[in-house]
């Protein structure tokens, strides 16, 4: 059977790694960039999944298969690979400020505790002790997730593309799709539908087409009079280079507080001297085009990140960056299905501002429906 994935980005790459382990599957990919643009270069990958506040359903059971997957890819992933792979294993540290329901942290942490997860709701002193950085003044308290992690989306994708060379994926990048369509085919050896791809180094011939596109999604399902719809959400982020690490050098989790997180940069790979903080969330205008990014916004995330952690004002900004996040219209991210009235071609796409995060999941998902087949 032969497979096409259209995308390589971070669930792309994902798709194809995860197939790329079944016998008797051919795998190639296309994507007219180079793999880890678009969203997944400008993502902060960090993997808010125990932290969350789904308790169940599918938003929970994806969240907690791609922590509990992580945990294994990583290890593979560079030794295949040769790369090391930025991977923060300290968790994340959520700052309650004046007003957070600590009683709603605390029965969360009790549900995750029955799942076989673990939360901690600190006190003042505690958040003190442990993170002298912050500005104690602002919060109440703080709730940590030791098993909640961050790592480099670009270094991941990259080293998921490798590792599915390794395993014997094709990659074809700079190569742009100018049609798809559903073809009747008999053969000697096959009879049934077709996907035929045609790009712009002439044309793919498909048993099974995984649509992976992010906001390239939308003109793919257009062509097969199937529109799905997904527009882009503009997020703005900054790198701050502090030269030392802020607080103690041995405890470096995500900090994150009303939406604004705080990165180590490098985790688990270099001393930490640098920090990325992000990001706006900057929605289209009522046609779906994304508007300029907006200074204030990111000016407003700046200020919030130091007043959370004042050292921050004395650090050096070395460059802001954007992103579009593919999210679906009126309708809940991501879109994991099978685009209707196709058999043959599945939906992997506008996971919005989780991508880096459920890209295992969402691989392992796409793995299920094909060996299902």
């Amino acid at each position: 059977m032969h497979v096409v994935v259209i995308g390589c980005g971070i669930v792309g790459a994902a798709i194809a790694y995860e197939l790329s382990q079944i016998k008797g599957l051919q795998v190639t990919v296309i994507d007219q960039k180079p793999p880890a643009q678009a969203s997944t270069g400008a993502a902060l990958g960090v993997l808010m999944g125990i932290i969350s506040h789904k308790l169940k359903g599918k938003a929970w059971r994806m969240r907690q298969a791609s922590i509990a997957a992580y945990e294994e890819w990583i290890p593979k992933l560079e030794a295949v690979s040769g790369r090391k792979i930025p991977f923060n294993r300290q968790g994340i540290l959520s700052l309650c400020l004046a007003g957070d329901d600590l009683t709603g942290w605390e029965n969360l942490a009790a549900t995750r505790l029955a799942q076989g997860w673990q939360l901690e709701v600190w006190d003042k002193s505690q958040l003190q002790q442990a993170c002298p950085q912050v500005n104690i003044e602002k919060f109440v308290g703080a709730v940590y997730s030791p098993q909640d992690r961050q790592l480099d989306p670009i270094t991941l994708t990259l080293a998921l593309v490798d590792a599915a060379i390794f395993n014997g994926v094709s990659f074809k990048f700079g190569i742009e799709v100018l049609g798809i369509s559903s073809v009747h085919s008999v053969s000697a050896d096959s009879q049934g539908e077709k996907i035929e791809i045609e790009t712009d180094n002439g044309k793919i011939t498909a048993d099974k087409t995984i649509i992976a596109a992010g906001l390239g999604s939308t003109p793919l399902t257009e062509q097969l009079q199937q529109k799905v719809d997904i527009r882009p959400v503009l997020g703005q982020a900054i790198h701050f280079h502090v030269g030392h690490a802020l607080g103690n050098p041995d405890f470096q989790p995500v900090l994150t507080s009303n939406d604004v997180h705080i990165v180590p940069c490098g985790a688990g790979i270099v001393p930490i001297t640098d920090y990325w903080v992000g990001a706006t969330v900057e929605f289209p205008n009522e046609i779906g085009n994304p508007l300029p990014p907006d200074a204030e916004l990111l000016e407003t995330v700046k200020q919030q990140a130091i007043s959370y952690c004042p050292q921050l004002a004395h650090a050096t900004i070395t460059r802001t960056w954007l992103g579009l996040r593919p999210r679906p219209e009126n309708r809940p991210a991501p879109i994991i299905e099978k685009l209707p009235g196709f058999s043959n071609i599945l939906l992997a796409t506008g996971h919005y501002r989780n991508g880096v995060l459920l890209a295992p999941a969402t691989a392992i998902a796409i793995r299920e429906m094909i060996v299902s087949n």
